[in-house]
This record gives structure tokens, C-alpha cells and sequence, in this order.
């Protein structure tokens, strides 16, 4: 749910400055990084076989529109201290902005219980577990669950039930003649769209990291016992012991990086979730100052997910090089006939989708 009741009221010219300044580089940083997501796995091959890059192409395509379709008028509202589009519009730009905000975060969620099957199952469970139907439906599931919370509910008046009165007399400033874009909600449905668009995917999120986590930890104490037994007399058995050395290795610097992960995903989100959901019964009290930073905290996120999904991947980092260096032949993949370790090696269960 999205609550900004006169949130741009006060702000001086210089702060509208800043403000705008600030808005155009997180919009113009998120629209250039899922495109460049986007464009990278249609161009690259061996990006297209990996399961988990279906979700983060997904993933980048709704953040994309949140930077085309959501960031755009909310920087106008907010600069111009004035909404000018007309009631249906409104609605609409406000069902978009739950709809798609919501969707990112469920991507969010399918990429960690992805992962999760990856690394802390065996190679059979995963495969059976991630089936392209599996994998179909929970893209579905991205988008059509969404909906539920955002179209329908708000284009039916369901969110202002019980606070139509308080809803008018924010949506205009007699003081400045001004006409706000006022999306606020009620109880049941502060509680309802607060639970489906955060608190379970972070629930799932935190428990698939946590043992994403404890799995590399393990492996981490296996790869001290390998070096410390020494390399292998027996050849037949040096390549089975170097690739799961390392595979561990790889497990561990993954579970680095998730934790950097959830750090981002929460400074970015929870304070506008958990806002929403006191905000009704502290009787709409909340600054509309506040509210701004805090929505507009979580549209960072939308231009972060990039470099968090791919631009840490080894193989994404590679396929941007390459376009944004047409076609260096520097950066193409080096020959699997060489002695170095291929780039398979980051496979993990038949996925290697494991960040680097």
C-alpha cells in the first residue's frame, strides 16, 4: 500500500532541487540497469540456460516499469506540489505503483526459495523442484498475486472504507490550491496489503537465506579439512575433490553476498511496511515528509536489484562488457578446452546461478 497524504507540502526550492536532482539519477540508475539485465540474458546463450536467470529477467522487467510508469509522476507530484492528471489517473498510477512494487518483491522471494533448492538440496530434488512448469507458475504467481491487492481493492474503494472524510480533506490545500494524488488506508486493508506484499516473501526470504547461510558455513569448515588434509595422491580422485572444493568456496562467497542481500532489501522496505501498518492506528499521524523518504527508500530498490541479481555475477558482469564494448572479443568466455577451471564450475545442482 502506498499512504502520501500531502507528502510533498513544505518543501523550499532548494530542496526541490535536490530532491529532483536526486529522483532523476535514481530513476535514469534503474531504468539503464534492468535494461542492461534485460538485454544481456536475450544476448547471451549461456545466460538463458540458467533457471534463476528467468526470474531475475522477470524481476528487472518490474522494476523497469516502476521506473517508467510509478517514479516519474511521483517526482512531478512531489516537485510541483500539485497533482494535475485528474481522480482516474490516480488511481490508476497508484494501483501500477502496488501492483508493480509488489511484483518486485515477490521476484525477490522466488529467487531466495530458488537458491535455496539449489544449494542446500540434492542435484535430483532441484531439478525435480524447479521444473519449467514450476518455474512458469511462480512467474504467474509475480504477477497475478499482486493484483489481487492492488486493482482490484483500490478501483473498487475497498482501501478507503471508513476514512472517506479524512481522505477528501487531504486530497485538497486551501492554503496553496493544491490537489494531492491521496492514496491512504484503512485498517483491515493496511494489514492485508501490508502481510501478502512484505511480510511473508520476507519470511520465506529470511528462512531460505538463513539456510543458504548455514549450508556455506559448512561447507566453509569442509574446504579448512580439505586444505589442511593436503592435495590427493590419487588422480582419479583429484578432480571430484577440486570440484567440491571448489563448489564450496563458490557456496561460501554466495552466502556473503545473500547477507548483503536481505541488508538492502530491509533498509529499503521496512520502514515504509511497518509505517503502513502502524500509520492507521496512530490516527494518520505520520509526517507526509516521512512518508516520501520512505517510499521513495523503497523505489531504490528497484534500481539496486541490478547490481545486486547480476552485475555480482561473474557471467552477467562478462555479457555487460561485452555489450556495453560491442562485442570486445576481450571479454567473450575462454575456451572450455583450456587447463583454467570452466565457466560451468559456478554450477551449483545444475544451476549456476550462485552469486560471485
Amino acid at each position: 500500500a502506498r499512504v502520501l497524504p500531502s507528502s510533498s507540502e513544505g518543501f523550499g526550492v532548494a530542496e526541490k532541487i535536490v530532491l529532483l536532482t536526486f529522483i532523476s539519477a535514481v530513476i535514469l540508475m534503474a531504468i539503464l540497469g534492468n535494461l542492461l539485465v534485460m538485454v544481456a540474458v536475450c544476448r547471451d546463450r549461456q545466460l538463458r540456460k540458467i533457471k534463476t536467470n528467468y526470474f531475475i529477467v522477470s524481476l528487472a522487467f518490474a522494476d523497469l516499469l516502476v521506473s517508467v510508469l510509478v517514479m516519474p509522476f511521483g517526482a512531478i507530484e512531489l516537485v510541483q506540489d500539485n497533482w494535475i492528471y485528474g481522480e482516474m489517473f490516480c488511481l490508476v498510477r497508484t494501483s501500477l505503483d502496488v501492483l508493480l512494487t509488489t511484483a518486485s518483491i515477490l521476484h525477490l522471494c522466488c529467487i531466495s526459495l530458488d537458491r535455496y533448492y539449489a544449494i542446500c538440496c540434492q542435484p535430483l530434488v532441484y531439478r525435480n523442484k524447479m521444473t519449467p512448469l514450476r518455474i512458469a507458475v511462480m512467474l504467474g504467481g509475480c504477477w497475478v498475486i499482486p493484483t489481487f491487492i492492488s486493482f482490484l481493492p483500490i478501483m473498487q474503494g475497498w482501501n478507503s472504507i471508513g476514512i472517506i472524510d479524512l481522505i477528501q480533506q487531504r486530497q485538497f490545500n486551501k492554503a496553496s490550491n493544491s490537489t494531492y494524488c491521496i492514496f491512504m488506508v484503512n485498517k483491515p486493508y493496511a494489514i492485508t496489503c501490508s502481510v501478502v506484499a512484505f511480510y511473508i516473501p520476507f519470511l520465506l526470504m529470511v528462512l531460505a537465506y538463513y539456510r543458504i547461510y548455514i549450508t556455506a558455513r559448512e561447507h566453509a569448515r569442509q574446504i579448512q579439512v580439505l586444505q589442511r588434509a593436503g592435495a590427493p595422491t590419487d588422480s582419479r580422485q583429484h578432480h571430484p575433490d577440486q570440484h567440491s572444493t571448489h563448489r564450496m568456496k563458490t557456496e561460501t562467497k554466495a552466502a556473503k553476498t545473500l547477507c548483503i542481500i536481505m541488508g538492502c532489501f530491509c533498509l529499503c522496505w521496512a520502514p515504509f511496511f511497518i509505517t503502513n501498518i502502524v500509520d492507521p492506528f496512530i490516527n494518520y499521524t505520520v509526517p507526509g515528509k516521512l512518508w516520501t523518504a520512505f517510499l521513495w527508500l523503497g523505489y531504490i530498490n528497484s534500481g539496486l536489484n541490478p547490481f545486486l541479481y547480476a552485475f555480482l555475477n561473474k557471467s552477467f558482469r562478462r555479457a555487460f562488457l561485452i555489450i556495453l564494448c560491442c562485442g570486445d572479443e576481450r571479454y567473450r568466455r575462454p575456451s572450455i578446452l583450456g587447463q583454467t577451471v570452466p565457466c560451468s564450475t559456478t554450477t551449483i545442482n545444475g544451476s549456476t546461478h550462485v552469486l560471485r
